[in-house]
């Protein structure tokens, strides 16, 4: 048992019974007949929590955020790489472009799908070192006592590479935009 001055427990006293029955909403639920319908009643519930879920992070709620994407130094990451137009979502046209010539069976065709490809893996590198850079400069401004750098890089240059609209959880700042206080 914990003394008053302790900070252990929760800080209030237990509620009556009488009180807790009064704060609950709603009717209950029978209890479920057969087996059937309690994993019924189970798959229900299961997808009403990820429907929940998924809201919440493609609101950018940070309660709803995978473990992955939660915390202020990756959302420090995120607004890094969402202030600037990252060279990295180009590179699945450019694949795509490069199949097409490669279908075409036309060698100039090729020859010049095969340059813009090459151009645009030599400007990716350019923009995962920029990108590296700044993910640096900004974590260390702002929190000098991460270690964990290198989980915080690949993040940001994984978000790079995914177009912009589609990046979960969503853009908060425009590219070019001020960084947030």
């Amino acid at each position: 048992m914990s003394s008053p001055n302790s900070p252990t427990g929760k800080g209030r006293p237990t509620p009556k019974r009488s009180e807790a029955q009064r704060r609950r909403t709603g009717p209950v639920a029978p209890p479920p007949q057969t087996r059937k319908e309690a994993a019924k009643r189970a798959r229900e519930q299961a997808a009403a929590s990820r429907t929940k879920v998924k809201e919440g992070a493609a609101r950018g709620d940070e309660r709803y955020l995978a473990p992955r994407d939660a915390g202020p130094v990756r959302a420090l990451v995120r607004e890094t790489v969402d202030r600037r137009r990252n060279v990295g979502v180009l590179l699945l046209p450019l694949a795509l472009l490069l199949v097409t010539a490669q279908i075409s069976g036309n060698r100039r065709a090729l020859d010049l799908a095969l340059t813009i490809w090459l151009a645009g893996i030599f400007a990716m590198i350019a923009d995962v070192v920029l990108t590296t850079r700044a993910i640096r400069r900004n974590v260390r401004a702002d929190f000098p006592d991460e270690k964990k750098m290198t989980n915080h890089i690949g993040y940001g240059v994984l978000r790079s590479t995914v177009f912009r609209r589609f990046r979960l959880p969503p853009a908060r700042v425009s590219p070019g935009g001020p960084r947030p206080a």
